[in-house]
């Protein structure tokens, strides 16, 4: 993708103790959420630091899984080309979200930092060996796997199911959401992804995607800011709009 930077020029130092985890934004939706003192120094131990820039690839389909990512800041892009060369965005990650934790040894997704993003990457054998001795951090990881599958069959109910209106007053109420949960700013509501790529997870075309946000902004429910942001100004009427209300 044009423009995009390579991880290790952003890469900062293992133990970066300017940034320990009892201050981490994230922690409270991560699965760091259910270590004690004693284990979140011997998981921070593992950590690197790691401070990436926008449009920055994470890793690639097919690229050895030898890494896992606790995303602290920042959104990521989940993405996966498809045989006729479209590109398909499987999610939009958030603080608190786990990346890269695959059942084989090389990587089936993409993953790309839309906008500065902070992580910390584990070796994957080290993160193995840790869940290993602490169980209860596997369940949590094992929670927040099964919540991954729950979005992913609401995404799959976008794709086959809704209308355009409906796929994008979802997406938008979907993305507050979550924003909300992780306690970031709804109002106006970020969207660091361009058109096209919310037209490569609605399913549709980077016209259609504009003209429904052109239709909803002349309804007045919504208010573009720039293109890069937009307020939600009738959160009822875009629920029966989505279809959930």
């Amino acid at each position: 993708m044009t423009g995009m930077t390579s991880l290790h020029e952003f890469c900062a130092t293992r133990g970066d103790l300017a940034a320990p985890c009892r201050h981490c934004g994230a922690r409270e939706f991560n699965v760091c959420q259910a270590l004690d003192a004693a284990q979140q120094e011997k998981l921070f131990a593992l950590a690197l630091r790691l401070q990436v820039g926008k449009r920055c690839r994470l890793f690639s389909a097919g690229d050895p899984a030898r890494y896992v990512y606790n995303l602290t800041e920042g959104t990521v892009c989940l993405s996966r080309s498809l045989p006729d060369g479209r590109r398909q965005i499987l999610g939009f990650l958030l603080p608190g979200d786990f990346i890269g934790f695959e059942a084989d040894e090389t990587h089936r997704r993409d993953a790309e930092a839309l906008t500065e993003a902070k992580l910390c990457r584990f070796e994957r054998a080290a993160f193995d060996g840790f869940l290993e001795d602490n169980p209860d951090v596997a369940l949590r990881l094992l929670r927040l796997a099964s919540s991954d599958l729950a979005e992913a069959a609401r995404h799959e109910v976008l794709l086959g199911r809704k209308t355009a209106l409906e796929r994008i007053a979802t997406f938008l109420l979907d993305l507050r959401d979550r924003s909300g949960a992780r306690h970031l700013r709804t109002q106006p509501l970020a969207l660091p992804m361009t058109r096209g790529e919310i037209a490569d997870y609605t399913g549709l075309t980077i016209e259609t995607v504009s003209r429904v946000l052109g239709r909803l902004r002349s309804d007045k429910l919504i208010e573009v800011i720039g293109t890069s942001a937009v307020r939600l100004l009738d959160d009822g009427q875009l629920e029966r709009l989505s279809g959930s209300a």
